[in-house]
């Protein structure tokens, strides 16, 4: 897809900054947030290099439904890949709303990885891409579906891959969640590409805003395909983090 959606997806977040600066209370809401994980996994693949990870961002939602957002966070598997991008920067907007007791959520994903030069390494594409998804959730189970409307992370003639995520959020009390997760990876016309991913993440609500996480993350992914440096980047893992929303 061309860059031209990102300026348009900035000038959008921006508008509903501004929106939100002269909103009245309760009509809308605006976070941040910041933190630190020792892997950046993503669909169970780790994009650090099996190392530390910086990340942070903000989230804007009217009560209407509509939302938008940016996060982002750093990186090494471009750089490991012959390419030149050291940050990852997730641009994102949709609409939340419920119909009974099921509430939905749909809406637009960018991928950005400014100054990527991955194209021009042999096998692989721009790294840069755009998905749409759209997710179900009913009490504590959530259904989730990512279309790539574009070339996927770097995987050339890989548009409509896509992503199923299922999960499952249990509160088990005195701040503590517990959510079981198991999803399919399908990477369109890339041999050995496609795999499944699981995760086991045990998050703590300390208290003002502070959260600490860990995770036991895997996937079943192609050592061959996913391997960096003589670094199997789909292994079997534990991830801690913390993260501050303020």
């Amino acid at each position: 897809m061309k860059n031209i959606l990102v300026p348009s997806l900035l000038t959008l977040s921006l508008l509903l900054l501004t929106g939100a600066a002269r909103a009245q209370a309760g009509e809308s809401t605006l976070s941040f947030n910041a933190g630190v994980v020792s892997d950046y996994r993503y669909r169970g693949i780790s994009q650090s290099r099996l190392e530390p990870a910086v990340q942070g961002g903000f989230d804007y939602a009217q009560k209407s439904g509509l939302y938008a957002g940016a996060w982002a966070s750093t990186i090494k598997w471009i750089k490991d890949s012959g390419g030149d991008a050291n940050v990852e920067v997730d641009l994102y907007g949709g609409y939340k709303g419920a119909v009974g007791d099921v509430s939905y959520d749909a809406g637009f994903l960018r991928y950005e990885y400014s100054g990527n030069k991955l194209g021009n390494v042999p096998g692989f594409a721009n790294a840069n891409t755009n998905e749409v998804y759209g997710g179900l959730t009913y009490g504590v189970f959530t259904a989730k579906y990512s279309h790539a409307i574009s070339n996927l992370f770097g995987n050339p003639n890989s548009k409509n891959s896509y992503y199923l995520d299922l999960s499952a959020a249990l509160d088990l009390g005195n701040g503590l969640t517990l959510t079981p997760h198991v999803g399919y990876q399908s990477v369109q016309n890339i041999a050995n590409a496609s795999y499944t991913d699981y995760a086991l993440t045990l998050v703590k609500d300390i208290e003002n805003g502070l959260t600490a996480s860990a995770a036991f993350v895997g996937t079943d992914a192609n050592r061959n395909v996913y391997s960096f440096r003589g670094k199997y980047n789909g292994k079997d893992a534990l991830v801690v983090g913390l993260k501050y929303t303020f």
